[in-house]
């Protein structure tokens, strides 16, 4: 899919192909039911995003909210944007080892996890990260790792 010209997120998921909706309509529940109360679920960079808000949070890199978490269906695959994982070689070690463990197959990008289907991953860790950070908590390992 191209870059989505979406204004909600309800408009992004309706316009996706039927094969693509469903696995981003599951992940965004596991997303909902797990992410800490203070982010903002918008549609931020064509996808779906869940990020601090300017308002809490103003001092970004490039003025943009401060991103948590992406979900994005991409023309070969789907993808999760892990903010922390990126900016943790711990969190992405533990990550590693999770995916063995389930004898899954990662496929990271720089900050991303592609998949097709919910089945490509090991949902009980992606439920761990996606709960693993308070906004707070969040704004201060970015500013730590800013230093």
């Amino acid at each position: 899919m191209a870059k989505s010209m979406a204004q909600t997120v309800e408009e992004y998921i309706e316009e996706l192909p039927e094969y693509r909706r469903e696995p981003i309509e599951e992940m965004r529940e596991l997303i909902l039911n797990n992410i800490p109360k203070g982010y903002q679920e918008t549609i931020n960079w064509g996808m779906i995003s869940y990020e601090i808000p300017l308002e809490k949070y103003p001092d970004t890199y490039n003025n943009q909210p401060l991103s948590y978490i992406g979900l994005a269906a991409q023309k070969n695959h789907n993808a999760l944007y892990l903010m922390s994982v990126y900016q943790d070689e711990e969190l992405q070690d533990w990550l590693e080892e999770e995916f063995e463990k389930a004898g899954k197959k990662m496929d990271m990008g720089r900050s991303c996890l592609r998949f097709n289907m919910l089945t490509d991953l090991p949902l009980e860790a992606i439920a761990t990260i996606i709960g693993k950070h308070t906004p707070d908590e969040f704004i201060e390992a970015y500013e730590e790792i800013r230093k």
